[in-house]
């Protein structure tokens, strides 16, 4: 069984910065995709950044510029660092992994870690 556990979520001042971390842990012979997401209360949970094993990134309009995504295959981990923080970033982060083959396995699955609480306050 794939495990993701993410770390580096709290409280921060607006114009702060934060740094998620997202470790997957198991028998991962290959992660295609790594991605992070965000849910706020009654919105819809929403893709914010997502990276793919070869570099490629792409980003939600509302963080471009601000928001980097970073991945290392050697540790199965992602990162999201997130600078100058609004107050309409609050929301929960997940991290996802997406297209992932274990060893002894031939199908790909998808999985999420359990969130971390961003809340951008003044």
């Amino acid at each position: 069984q794939v495990q993701l556990v993410e770390s580096g979520g709290g409280l921060v001042q607006p114009g702060g910065s934060l740094r998620l971390s997202c470790v997957a842990s198991g028998r991962i012979r290959i992660i295609d995709a790594m991605g992070w997401y965000r849910q706020a209360p009654e919105k819809q949970r929403e893709l914010v950044a997502a990276i793919d094993i070869g570099g490629n990134t792409n980003y939600v309009d509302s963080v471009k510029g601000r928001f980097t995504i970073s991945r290392d295959n050697a540790k199965n981990a992602v990162y999201l660092q997130m600078n100058n923080l609004k107050p309409e970033d609050s929301a929960i982060y997940y991290c996802n992994a997406d297209r992932v083959i274990q060893w002894g396995m031939n199908s790909a699955r998808n999985y999420w870690g359990q969130g971390t609480q961003v809340t951008v306050s003044s």
